[in-house]
């Protein structure tokens, strides 16, 4: 039997939503390990002048707990 842990992360790209999603799990796996899947729970963008100056997405990652 295992356990799994989910845990929030707020991650930001300059290029899209996909590239937010791709910068937060790779962050992410750095320091966690066990990774085995992520949803997007929100997503942002922040606008200046009438143009996206940013794409945000909150992640909640699950990954398994060591024995």
């Amino acid at each position: 039997m295992s356990i799994a842990k989910v845990t929030e992360v707020i991650s930001s790209s300059s290029k899209s939503f996909d590239d937010a999603v791709e910068n937060g799990i790779k962050r992410a796996s750095k320091t966690l390990k066990g990774i085995t899947g992520a949803w997007v729970a929100d997503q942002k963008v922040t606008v200046s002048d009438g143009e996206i100056q940013e794409y945000r997405v909150v992640l909640k990652i699950t990954f398994v707990l060591d024995d």
